[in-house]
């Protein structure tokens, strides 16, 4: 995103365009967010826009300015409302490194600790664009300016090591128009690895955080753009190259507007493996109906794991109060699309189509929730298997928390650590209902511990089990609804 004095983003569109009463045992938290919604009953509707989010594991953020947080009716509204922050401008690069090699953060850490003291995570935005460069970065060029970006992203991001949820690694760096091709930019110009050299350097800066990708006009499916940056997300995760996250900005406007294959674009960069996060939306005209569908869709994915909007009232807006694009108008009241956000998000339109399946692939091993010779028969224990698509790893996600295969549901034959998992006949107890969780783990609803590969096995025939959640890579999982 970029400073107010910029194009907005009418001028940045694309040309072309169970049966025992004691089983227990609950598989949650498989990044799934979108499971626990449906389940939300009315009267448990929650008031506020973070706290609706969080009912499905996921976040709703803003853009917060450091100038502002001296209003009080600003603070007000972000406090009570958000539970993610990314601060505007001030952690980009002309702000945190305007002198080379002079670093400053005193306005990143104005909105930092905001954030912190009141409850909320943060969004790093961002470390390496072709945009805001201070001056002394755009004289640059070649293996210095390379060497630059290295050294800022290692500057910045040892700052704020451990403290933030996820960074923009890099920003923008795919061109508009119908070539899919990169960006002609002076870090482009450093040669064609940048983007990679970016994300393995912040990799080792901080391991903890997530890395993404983040740009604008890479939200319809059909666009050059959006496909130019998915092949590069698929390249990565092919070669190794460490990425976590996609960051969709979702500025909508009549040139760029939002279309209905909004949810296929996140479904397919989901299934590559990412987390997809809608980073900077706003809407021109703010359409409630065109706001409830973004969340809507969002909530339809289960790794689309947050929303920040960029602003918290319409006069706060980069774009002007007169393009009325967010959820509270200028004087702090709330309008129609924050009414229909706050809907979706407590359960209205949130139930997964039926039939909606997909496999469980474990991130440590690669391998597949497998039913054993695609049986059939209560009791029979599940396994990992090399991947292959075929019905024994096929799962179906129900209204109701369930992971259904055929007319069996995943079962936990108990609610302690080792409890064996399984297939059962569907009988609707707890330890067949499991929590995705946007961090990959999936946690029974029962027990509330983690889906976990055997010692730590990835071979194939390794058992399932239950056990204390603590973060391994055999207690991660993908599960990508429609896809094999």
């Amino acid at each position: 995103m970029r400073v107010d004095a910029m194009s907005p983003p009418t001028a940045r569109r694309p040309l072309g365009a169970r049966r025992r009463t004691l089983i227990t045992g609950v598989l949650g938290a498989l990044g799934l967010i979108t499971a626990l919604a449906p389940a939300i009953p009315a009267d448990a509707a929650a008031s506020t826009l973070g706290a609706a989010a969080a009912q499905s594991g996921r976040y709703f953020g803003t853009a917060i300015a450091s100038g502002k947080l001296g209003d009080s009716a600003y603070t007000t509204i972000a406090g009570r409302e958000f539970d993610m922050v990314t601060a505007e401008n001030e952690m980009k690069i002309d702000a945190t490194e305007p002198n080379r090699g002079q670093f400053t953060f005193t306005a990143g850490d104005r909105v930092y600790n905001w954030a912190v003291q009141n409850g909320k995570r943060v969004r790093g935005h961002t470390l390496a664009w072709h945009n805001q460069q201070p001056g002394w970065m755009q004289s640059l060029s070649g293996s210095s300016l390379r060497q630059a970006m290295i050294n800022h992203i290692n500057g910045v991001m040892g700052h704020y090591k451990g403290k933030i949820y996820a960074w923009d690694v890099v920003n923008e760096a795919y061109a508009d128009g119908n070539s899919g091709g990169r960006r002609d930019s002076n870090l482009q110009r450093t040669g064609n690895d940048w983007i990679e050299v970016a994300f393995r350097t912040a990799r080792a800066a901080d391991p903890a955080a997530k890395l993404c990708y983040n740009d604008y006009n890479i939200d319809n499916w059909t666009w050059a753009k959006t496909q130019g940056v998915y092949n590069m997300v698929r390249d990565f995760r092919a070669r190794g190259v460490p990425i976590d996250c996609v960051g969709l900005q979702s500025h909508f406007n009549a040139n760029s507007p939002y279309n209905s294959n909004y949810r296929t674009t996140i479904q397919s960069f989901a299934a590559l493996g990412v987390d997809v996060q809608i980073t900077e939306l706003d809407i021109q005209g703010g359409s409630a109906t065109t706001y409830a569908n973004v969340v809507r869709d969002c909530l339809a994915v289960p790794r689309c794991t947050g929303i920040s909007v960029w602003g918290v009232r319409d006069s706060d807006s980069w774009l002007g109060a007169g393009a009325t694009p967010l959820l509270f108008d200028g004087n702090g009241n709330k309008k129609a699309a924050y009414t229909a956000v706050l809907d979706v998000l407590n359960g209205g339109s949130t139930t997964p189509p039926p039939g909606d399946a997909g496999q469980i692939r474990n991130t440590a091993s690669g391998r597949c929730v497998d039913v054993p010779n695609s049986a059939t028969a209560d009791g029979t224990a599940v396994q990992l298997w090399d991947c292959n698509g075929q019905s024994n790893q096929r799962w179906t996600r129900t209204a109701a928390g369930e992971l259904k295969y055929g007319d069996k549901c995943l079962d936990a034959g108990g609610t302690g650590n080792g409890a064996r998992i399984q297939i059962y006949s569907c009988w609707g107890g707890d330890n067949q209902k499991w929590r995705l969780n946007s961090d990959g783990t999936i946690v029974g609803v029962q027990s509330g511990l983690c889906l976990d590969a055997v010692g730590g096995g990835t071979g194939n025939g390794t058992g399932l089990q239950l056990y204390g959640c603590w973060g391994g890579g055999n207690q991660r999982w993908d599960y990508n609804p429609g896809t094999a």
